[in-house]
């Protein structure tokens, strides 16, 4: 039997979501947990990797298993993990249901703080510079006429293709911070941080809005802007076909 299961981390001490060699993550301490509580060799597969210190605030992972599972197992496992990883939902799901392939879209949301703040310097980057919000949406429009990104993926990254759908890209200002929201079938490593990096020399006035155009087209790493710190960056969303179970 295949089971979903629903999660959120805080990504602070945690070096990525995928199993590290010489590093703690939080796919190896979930699946130690479910291994201990289950009385079986539990793996799991996320619906994604996020990089070390990248937080989620919803994450899904699969894991097959040959008998039933206890109805207090959530209560279990949140009292056996760690606090900065939470359980929010274990269900059943067709055999064939893959939480990375099957995902329609995953939304991110990345944080900056405009003013100096003791509570949040760990879950949003301090840029204290002003940024000229109307021009950054209107990069974000040119991101949504694009479809190979490869300019703000990692370099000497093994993937097949460079495109992806972006869907929706918005920067919006609340209370003390701005948010940059976007959404798409799939995300190169690194993309994000690296778009929200050329976002941000776009709204310091470093780089003009149509210059987006030409470091798309160049599909060059060293044409777009820095990566941004990785503790700004949630995970906040992941959709699925109603396929996927009974």
């Amino acid at each position: 039997m295949r089971y979903f299961i629903e999660l959120s981390y805080n990504g602070k001490a945690y070096h990525g979501w995928q199993i590290q060699p010489n590093a703690i993550s939080v796919q190896e301490v979930l699946e130690k947990a479910l291994s201990r509580l289950m009385r079986a060799e539990i793996s799991i597969m996320g619906a994604g990797r996020t990089d070390a210190g990248v937080h989620a605030s919803q994450m899904f992972a699969h894991f097959d298993i040959d008998k039933l599972i206890e109805d207090n197992l959530i209560f279990k496992l949140n009292s056996f993990l760690p606090n900065d990883i939470a359980i929010h939902d274990l269900f059943q799901v067709n055999d064939e249901a893959h939480t990375r392939f099957d995902a329609l879209s995953r939304t991110y949301i990345y944080k900056i703080s405009n003013q100096k703040n003791v509570f949040d310097y760990n879950f949003a980057y301090s840029f204290h510079t002003h940024l000229d919000v109307d021009a950054m949406n209107k990069a974000c429009e040119i991101l949504l006429k694009y479809k190979d990104f490869q300019c703000f993926s990692k370099v000497h990254t093994d993937v097949k293709t460079y495109h992806c759908n972006i869907m929706f890209a918005q920067w919006e200002s609340k209370d003390d911070q701005l948010h940059f929201t976007i959404k798409a079938d799939r995300f190169l490593r690194n993309m994000v941080r690296a778009i929200v990096g050329t976002m941000i020399n776009i709204g310091s006035g470093k780089l003009k809005v149509e210059s987006l155009h030409d470091i798309i087209k160049s599909k060059d790493r060293g044409e777009a802007g820095f990566s941004v710190p990785a503790h700004g960056l949630y995970l906040t969303k992941i959709e699925y076909p109603n396929t996927i179970t009974y």
